[in-house]
């Protein structure tokens, strides 16, 4: 295995790791942030401002994906669900979370927010603050969201 991998790690340190990923796909990958560029979340499915960093997405048979997700004041996703729930890791700001028929939860840096599977809920920033998540979500059959209704402003004001 040794005697392999050398020619192919030499080749790789002349030339750039494009040459040891050729030759095992299999292999670990670094994966920088400037590959993939910001994206503005959809007037679809967010309120506000938010902007979109996608962070990974496994490759099969693997299933989770994840994403670092910013939201101005007073911005929030639509009302949605998971089929395999979701996990939030809030990184900076003041944001809030609601489970539909529960209250409003302020969410603050270091918290770590489960979000059940097939729970309809939205997440979004406090109304005089911004707040940053990194979100994670497994697939099931493909899909990893359900997006539903905009969050009214009048359910948005119930905030903490």
């Amino acid at each position: 295995m040794r005697m392999k991998l050398f020619p192919v790690l030499a080749t790789s340190l002349l030339l750039g790791a494009p040459a040891l990923q050729a030759e095992n796909e299999s292999s670990v990958r670094v994966m920088h942030p400037d590959a993939q560029p910001s994206q503005l979340g959809s007037a679809k499915n967010f309120t506000g401002t938010v902007r979109v960093d996608s962070l990974f997405q496994a490759q099969a048979p693997g299933r989770v994906g994840g994403g670092t997700v910013t939201f101005e004041p007073g911005s929030r996703t639509a009302w949605h669900t998971h089929p395999l729930g979701q996990t939030l890791i809030v990184t900076a700001g003041v944001g809030l979370v609601q489970q539909w028929g529960g209250p409003v939860q302020e969410i603050r840096p270091g918290d770590i927010v489960w979000i059940p599977a097939g729970a309809k809920h939205w997440h979004g920033a406090s109304p005089n603050n911004g707040m940053t998540h990194i979100a994670i979500a497994e697939s099931l059959d493909g899909k990893a969201v359900d997006w539903l209704e905009q969050v009214s402003d009048t359910q948005y004001r119930q905030s903490p």
